[in-house]
């Protein structure tokens, strides 16, 4: 079952709409994606996560 819940990264409200009802922005669906030993993205995605990161792991700019 897929949910349909989605936060809003400025005011951290919970909605069910694309954007926030409070304060405009964009909301996003804060639930990761499934495991599955058969990712065949999971290599790239985890490289981009990597060069995005700074010497001490943290985000260069705090998107991921």
């Amino acid at each position: 079952m897929r949910t349909s819940l989605r936060r809003c990264p400025k005011c951290q409200e919970y909605t069910l709409n694309d954007l926030c009802q409070r304060c405009g922005s964009k909301t996003f669906v804060p639930i990761p994606p499934r495991y599955s030993p058969e990712d065949k993205y999971g290599e790239y995605r985890r490289r981009l996560r990597k060069e995005g990161e700074d010497q001490y792991g943290k985000h260069k700019d705090n998107l991921l």
